[in-house]
């Protein structure tokens, strides 16, 4: 079908997108490690981030819980085992998100990064299930719908399974640039206040 194609290129670019911005944000976190020039620059960022962190992450949630109900219902994608146990984790921080953009409760990454730290090694297994034998053959997926086929793969190794670890990676990156630009905030408001 022409429309999922058009779909999974959409998805593809996303995914790339994602990926590149959790790699930046890996780079930032080593560098700053070792440097002080960097972790002023991470934090600059992630203070630049911080105000619209709970709105782009609820979007990144919303997308990708989207994105799998159309490759299961418009495209017939069936969803593995593996599937099921990722949407399990990724659909709830819709409305967990969801909620806390309404209440501007900022205090959600408690729980978001909860969802984040179940939902991307169970990503990541799932797409080493799909190309490693040893981990298919520790699997427990059905013969029917196999965890081990992947629907598509796209430049060698975007699959579902690429794209919903991308999802909850983002989604914990921005997390974390919430939790440091409001740090960041509330440090500069105290100093503010201490000499005023």
């Amino acid at each position: 079908m022409p429309s999922v194609k058009v779909a999974t290129d959409f998805f593809l670019i996303l995914t790339l997108a994602a990926d590149a911005v959790v790699v930046a944000a890996l780079v930032l976190a080593l560098g700053a490690l070792v440097s002080r020039r960097v972790r002023a620059l991470a934090v600059s960022v992630a203070a630049g981030v911080a105000p619209q962190s709970l709105v782009l992450a609820w979007v990144v949630a919303t997308v990708t819980t989207v994105g799998s109900l159309y490759y299961s219902e418009h495209a017939g994608f069936v969803p593995c085992q593996l599937c099921w146990y990722q949407r399990i984790v990724m659909y709830p921080l819709v409305i967990v998100l969801g909620v806390a953009c309404l209440r501007r409760d900022r205090a959600v990454w408690k729980t978001a990064l909860v969802f984040v730290v179940l939902g991307a090694p169970l990503s990541f297994y799932h797409w080493l299930v799909e190309r490693v034998p040893s981990f298919a053959e520790s699997s427990s997926c059905s013969i029917e719908v196999p965890c081990t086929a992947p629907w598509f793969e796209k430049l060698g190794f975007v699959t579902l399974a690429w794209m919903a670890m991308s999802g909850f990676l983002l989604i914990g990156v921005l997390m974390v640039a919430m939790i440091v630009g409001d740090r960041t905030r509330v440090g500069d408001d105290a100093a503010g206040t201490v000499t005023a």
